[in-house]
């Protein structure tokens, strides 16, 4: 029996819209970090345990801050932006990233948030700094048709040299990857024997009207309702029942759903919260996700820090690998998280091994892989075709875990930075510079970079 494939309806890390807090889609909501050793006059508790129900609000925060809302008339819930990993007390790392000290200002009320309040509230000498929540989402390129050959998708497989990767290493259990996305088909029979513990994000208050099926309340369930999660899992661990299997069929995925599906026309699309995606980079790594793919991006909109700022140092501190899609612009535009250093950034090359027109490009992009007409797993039991730089990402996110699972049957371990030092030499280039700015260190190559980081651990 031929494998179903259907038209796919979404393909992120295209041209990412913020949508700022106010709008029709969410409810006015803000960040604030205080300053480090500033104390709280109340003891919030995490915006998850409130969405869950599981535990009360708090209107305050600060006097400070209090006063400076009170005296506009906006009256909040105020709720903990992060936990700790053990659940009770933050650790050196979290302190250090400031995890400790962010805290979700939500607006009781769904009415426009005043220009002037976020700068009022910077100006607060106990505040640090003071972010406006924003929506982003990831419209769709126009899909591509393609017929189903013999082999689907086995083309883009070889650019890599997939097989002769896999007759050194598939993976190692060990070795957990989580894929940031809209979830994934939880009982797809590729990738199904494979998911370790998951969670979901997602949380819409004002959403209705918009999104559709599962946008509101944090919950352990990340079932996909888009696709695209579902396409990035399998290209990372599919087993190869009826596609090519994915780069680490033997390493775990931990499913983590950041965003969730709006319609778009007679589409749907993904799209969340930016700081619930920051909760999900967390807890990904309090899990014990060895690499993190995020095939999604947005842009910074001046205001406050970088996006996903925080949460990227404390992965780096926890020597995470993080791999992000450069996204599908074709042009310089930096989205992130792929916009940071410590976060691998990936372009996408076409059929015949060039960068993607569409691919967007600059110093930031690290390495390219093939992001064009990339067969893997989608909805239910499904696949489908898929192009984007957020197809390319899970290929070099899958990179990582095989390094790092074979270093692990060895009985080594390998940092962040060694994986990086093996993926950027083992490259193979396009043109004559060592890095370029359309395609960074050059195309994947996995069965190079095994025999690179073999002769490394000999």
């Amino acid at each position: 029996m031929s494998p179903r494939v259907y038209t796919p309806r979404v393909t992120l890390a295209k041209r990412v819209q913020v949508y700022q807090s106010g709008s029709l889609f969410m409810r006015p909501h803000f960040t604030v970090a205080l300053r480090e050793g500033v104390a709280t006059t109340s003891e919030p508790s995490s915006w998850i345990d409130q969405a869950r129900g599981a535990a009360p609000s708090t209107d305050t925060l600060h006097s400070d801050v209090d006063d400076r809302l009170k005296h506009a008339g906006i009256p909040v819930k105020v709720a903990r932006e992060y936990t700790p990993a053990n659940g009770r007390e933050w650790d050196a790392d979290e302190r250090a990233s400031g995890m400790n000290r962010v805290f979700r200002m939500v607006l009781h009320r769904s009415t426009t948030m005043p220009d002037d309040l976020i700068e009022s509230v910077r100006l607060i000498p106990a505040v640090e700094q003071a972010i406006p929540g924003a929506i982003g989402m990831a419209p769709m390129p126009a899909p591509s048709s393609r017929r189903l050959g013999r082999t689907p998708g086995k083309d883009a497989r070889k650019v890599v040299y997939l097989p002769e990767a896999h007759a050194r290493a598939r993976g190692d259990n060990a070795i957990a990857i989580a894929v940031l996305d809209t979830g994934v088909s939880m009982e797809h029979p590729e990738y199904q024997h494979q998911l370790g513990e998951g969670f979901d994000f997602v949380d819409i208050i004002d959403g209705a009207g918009r999104f559709v099926g599962d946008f509101v309340g944090a919950d352990p369930d990340p079932t996909d309702q888009v696709g695209h999660g579902s396409h990035v899992a399998g290209v990372i661990a599919a087993r190869g029942g009826k596609m090519p299997p994915g780069v680490v069929p033997e390493c775990r995925i931990l499913p983590v759903r950041v965003l969730g599906a709006m319609r778009q026309g007679n589409r749907r699309i993904g799209a969340g919260l930016v700081d619930n995606i920051n909760a999900g980079i967390k807890w990904a790594v309090d899990k014990g996700a060895d690499v993190i793919n995020m095939s999604l991006g947005v842009r910074h909109m001046g205001r406050g820090g970088l996006p996903h700022e925080r949460v990227i140092d404390y992965a780096k501190r926890k020597g995470v690998t993080i791999v992000a899609a450069s996204g599908n612009d074709g042009t310089t535009e930096i989205y992130y998280p792929g916009g940071h250093p410590y976060v691998i950034t990936v372009g996408a090359a076409d059929t015949t091994g060039r960068v993607a027109q569409f691919s967007t490009y600059g110093d930031h992009v690290d390495l390219i892989a093939p992001g064009t007409d990339i067969y893997s797993t989608s909805l239910g039991d499904r696949y489908a075709f898929l192009s984007g730089t957020s197809s390319a990402s899970p290929f070099v996110a899958g990179a990582a875990a095989l390094l790092k699972s074979y270093a692990h049957e060895k009985g080594r371990s390998l940092s962040d930075g060694q994986v990086k030092h093996v993926l950027k030499h083992s490259a193979d280039k396009i043109g004559t510079r060592f890095k370029s700015r359309k395609a960074g260190y050059g195309m994947l190559n996995l069965a190079d970079a095994l025999q690179l980081l073999e002769h490394k651990l000999n």
